[in-house]
């Protein structure tokens, strides 16, 4: 009976799937008081590997796998050991730890509006040696309109990384144009997200949410997810990304008890990856 009530509750919704007039709408800041105390009453359990942030952290490896195979679109590159990562929206640290782990990652630096969140991470990290090498992992407790652009194009980010946020976030345009001037020349704008069709309304809100349980209720909003086909458009409006086809999306899929799996398509309507690079020379 409840997931019969969830369903019709969220039905009206699930006939506007046209582009956001949201996507492009304009505001001072991205942080949206209502997520963050959703997601600080998830603190406690964020490193719990059964807990409520378990697709998280199985979601995790998919993360690096989806980055490596952005940085292959350039075969004849020779790989870097010095990578600077920046992890928007890091959570309780799930990817930025393994990233800070990783033998070419330089530098790791994590930022979240959530305070509780924030000491989570930074918790979790004391328990690793290698994690407390100076300058090896940098949790910040700030939105990314606080976090002050480096001046030298050298000190900005190889990997820009916005995994399961962009979802969260009220004005989606505006929330990007201020992640973009941290991606030095040459580097990768990574996310992940959910398209918005009939699809991803039944797994994600009505069997994920309401029937399974498989995340705290409340977690997603529908109208909030973004289109692979509007981030596209997004960023063929912004001069200096994407250029020669560096545009890179990923679609996967959770099946209970196997895991996440890769599924070509997938990005047309459930869970994807997508990442553009900044051109190597400002056009």
């Amino acid at each position: 009976m409840a997931a019969r009530s969830a369903l019709l509750r969220s039905l009206p919704r699930i006939f506007h799937s046209l582009p956001h007039a949201r996507f492009y709408a304009t505001s001072t800041s991205s942080v949206n008081p209502t997520e963050i105390s959703h997601f600080n009453n998830l603190a406690s359990t964020w490193w719990d590997p059964y807990g409520s942030s378990r697709l998280l952290h199985l979601m995790n490896p998919l993360r690096h796998d989806f980055i490596s195979s952005c940085h292959a679109l350039k075969p004849n590159s020779s790989p870097r050991r010095d990578l600077r990562y920046l992890d928007i929206g890091c959570g309780g640290g799930i990817f930025a730890e393994s990233a800070a782990r990783l033998p070419h990652a330089a530098t790791v630096t994590a930022i979240d509006p959530s305070r509780e969140v924030i000491e989570v991470a930074r918790q979790h990290a004391r328990r690793d040696p290698i994690l407390q090498e100076p300058g090896k992992l940098e949790y910040l407790n700030k939105g990314i309109e606080e976090l002050e652009v480096p001046q030298s194009l050298e000190d900005r980010y190889d990997v820009v990384s916005l995994f399961e946020v962009i979802e969260h976030i009220n004005m989606p345009a505006p929330f990007l144009k201020s992640c973009l001037p941290f991606v030095k020349p040459g580097g990768w704008l990574v996310l992940s997200t959910i398209a918005r069709t009939w699809t991803s309304w039944v797994t994600t809100k009505v069997v994920a949410e309401d029937i399974v349980g498989l995340v705290p209720r409340g977690t997603h909003d529908w109208s909030k997810y973004i289109n692979e086909y509007e981030l596209r458009s997004f960023f063929e409006a912004q001069k200096g990304w994407g250029i020669n086809g560096s545009v890179k999306t990923m679609g996967c899929i959770y099946v209970p008890g196997l895991g996440w799996h890769i599924v070509n398509g997938g990005e047309q309507w459930g869970n994807y990856f997508f990442g553009v690079r900044r051109d190597p020379v400002e056009l």
